[in-house]
């Protein structure tokens, strides 16, 4: 071998052992942990290639489930759901969809709904085996419930109110002009259903007759129009004025707890150039006692700071804009997801997650805990609450700089 075929194969040979080297510092780097290497970042444009059958349309919505961050690494339960694609169930009156347990195997502590009443319209007198807490999104609605001692009450709610009636609590729904109300109902039960509830008129069309009579001290015959299948939603007239239903049934007196609340007119528990965090649970809203809500605002490239809840699940239902949810649990195993309105989001009790708003709008959810206190731990509030020496130890950063991190739990942080 000549002498430059020889330098020329050891200049070759230098060049592979330094490619090898810098394949593996890449695949083992920050930002790139994994062994083998995860991500589009460390693999050729001709396998990230999908040449398969494929819905564009739908793909375009997900694209950190088609390219994950090389953070992401191993399985999770799908945390992903919506409404958008769940199937309405519509009557004279309104419609409601649903999304429980059965279609979403992670949901198991909330069941949700996404109903709309027209002016006027009616969801017929019921109760349910679980609680049912809700949320206006839009319009007006007049809701009414009664307690076990017979005491009742009757508001009007609009948008950013909420509602709670304990189980078995009777209570109806109508929506108001001039355009009605949509809103979302949350069941403490991740298998209660929207579609099966105790309803008014199913009972009295499957009571005898002359029981009847002598349950209400009336004759029989005042019953033989009663609708003989159970009516939901339904139109109705619209509702005269609050005051006069309000007195209408005010002999039994008030309850001692309202049965509804404004959570958009709370007062922040965090706010800042990120955005801002409003609490609803036992301690402000005192009959939900089985529900709490945060109602979340994260500006434009602002960050729900990294934390978890060690109480309850994170029920999420997405309002307006849109952004990305990525989860950490023990494995390591971390999944990123995309969201926008309409869709609804599980995070598992003590599983770490942020959340980050990737759009140019604010990005709006309210995060339901099935549990009557609010509880979260912020992971920059645990390190700068723990020895510095000792946390330094841990991550291989000097104290000096952990003492820059957020000591105040913010919740939220800008961009």
């Amino acid at each position: 071998m000549n002498s430059f075929s020889r330098r020329k194969m050891l200049a070759l040979g230098a060049a592979g052992v330094a490619a090898a080297a810098a394949a593996t510092a890449r695949a083992g780097s920050f930002g790139n942990p994994d062994e083998p290497a995860q991500g589009a970042i460390n693999v050729d444009s001709g396998s990230l290639r999908d040449p398969g059958p494929q819905n564009p349309a739908l793909a375009s919505q997900f694209p950190d489930a088609q390219s994950p961050p090389a953070t992401d690494v191993g399985e999770m339960p799908q945390f992903w759901a919506s409404f958008n694609n769940a199937h309405r169930r519509i009557q004279s009156g309104g419609w409601a969809r649903e999304v429980t347990q059965a279609d979403f195997p992670i949901a198991a502590d909330i069941a949700g709904v996404n109903m709309r009443l027209g002016a006027g319209g009616i969801r017929e007198l019921h109760w349910h085996q679980a609680a049912e807490w809700g949320f206006m999104t839009y319009g007006q609605c007049r809701v009414t419930v009664l307690d076990p001692k017979g005491r009742a009450y009757v508001q009007d709610v609009g948008e950013g109110d909420l509602w709670f009636f304990p189980a078995g609590h009777p209570h109806s729904l109508q929506g108001l002009g001039p355009d009605g109300c949509e809103f979302l109902i949350a069941f403490d039960d991740g298998r209660a259903s929207e579609f099966n509830t105790l309803l008014v008129t199913d009972w009295l069309a499957h009571t005898p007759p002359e029981v009847l009579a002598q349950n209400f001290g009336v004759p029989a015959k005042a019953f033989e129009a009663i609708p003989l299948h159970d009516r939901w939603i339904f139109q109705g007239k619209e509702p005269g004025s609050l005051a006069d239903d309000q007195a209408a049934v005010r002999s039994g007196g008030m309850p001692p707890n309202p049965f509804t609340f404004s959570l958009a007119g709370a007062t922040p528990v965090r706010s800042n150039q990120g955005g801002t965090l409003q609490i609803a649970d036992s301690s402000t809203f005192k009959v939900s006692e089985t529900i709490t809500a945060a109602l979340e605002t994260i500006k434009p490239g602002g960050l729900r700071e990294l934390h978890w809840h060690p109480n309850a699940d994170e029920w999420q239902y997405w309002i307006k804009g849109e952004g990305r949810v990525t989860v950490f649990n023990a494995g390591p195993r971390v999944q990123t997801q995309d969201f926008r309105a309409g869709d609804i989001g599980v995070v598992q009790r003590n599983n770490g997650h942020f959340v980050q708003n990737t759009g140019t709008t604010d990005l709006v959810f309210v995060a339901l805990f099935k549990s009557g206190e609010y509880a979260e731990f912020s992971l920059s509030d645990w390190l700068t609450h723990t020895p510095p020496e000792l946390v330094a130890q841990h991550l291989n950063i000097d104290p000096t700089v952990l003492m820059r991190f957020p000591t105040d739990a913010p919740g939220v942080v800008p961009a």
